[in-house]
């Protein structure tokens, strides 16, 4: 049971662990690293696995001499991009299976609903979610669910995989190695994550009242007139 749940721990908080790879693999850390954020955003069913944390990690093991920041940059920016691209597929293919037969849960109503929504909020949805764990993992395969144009998520897609893996790797570049950020990394690591996104909450919460509005005025049109 403490085996199971070592392994656990290593595949959660693999950014702990940094240090161990690098010693048993070496140079091979590179693919590791690719590996496990290609994973990461391309496969809808593995949103567990670290992103944020890893990067900011891997930025501050950069700084010690441990990776070439700019090789580890472009390596990491190109697997995010092909993740988010291959899970963009899985969903374009599976989407109208899934809404082919309707049920209680699964209607092609809702399907339009998506549609609708990423025709809109599709590219700024795309490059935020890069910023919010699980989410990150979910929006481009809604995104191939709703069968946003592929010219226009590659755009986001790419811009966002780029800013993303830059930012974080950056970050753990020149701050990682303080030593008030390696006492209190777990709540900065926290903090990442929710700051980047209040944007997307901003504009949720925009989206969602400018629907209110727009269900309203139909009724507020067809009342009568008071005399």
């Amino acid at each position: 049971m403490d085996l199971f749940a070592q392994i656990i721990d290593f595949i959660l908080h693999m950014e702990k662990y940094l240090d161990l790879i690098l010693q048993a693999v070496g140079g091979w850390t590179y693919a590791v690293l690719w590996v496990v954020i290609f994973i990461e955003t391309g496969l809808v069913v593995t949103p567990f696995l670290p992103g944020d944390s890893l990067l900011f990690a891997a930025g501050a093991f950069a700084a010690r001499g441990h990776f070439n920041v700019l090789l580890l940059w472009g390596l990491l920016a190109l697997a995010a991009f092909l993740g988010d691209t291959a899970n963009y597929w899985i969903g374009h293919f599976i989407g109208p299976k899934v809404f082919h037969t309707e049920t209680r849960l699964i209607k092609k109503e809702y399907l339009e609903r998506t549609k609708r929504f990423y025709d809109k909020h599709g590219g700024i949805t795309i490059f935020l979610a890069r910023f919010i764990p699980i989410i990150r993992t979910f929006a481009p395969f809604v995104a191939g669910v709703g069968q946003m144009r592929y010219g226009y998520f590659i755009t986001y897609n790419i811009v966002g995989g780029v800013v993303w893996t830059g930012a974080f790797l950056m970050i753990g570049y020149f701050f990682g190695n303080l030593p008030f950020v390696q006492e209190h990394f777990s709540l900065i690591i926290i903090a990442m994550i929710l700051i980047p996104g209040i944007p997307a909450l901003v504009e949720a919460i925009k989206t969602y009242r400018d629907s209110r509005k727009k269900k309203m005025e139909p009724v507020s049109q067809a009342a009568p007139e008071q005399k």
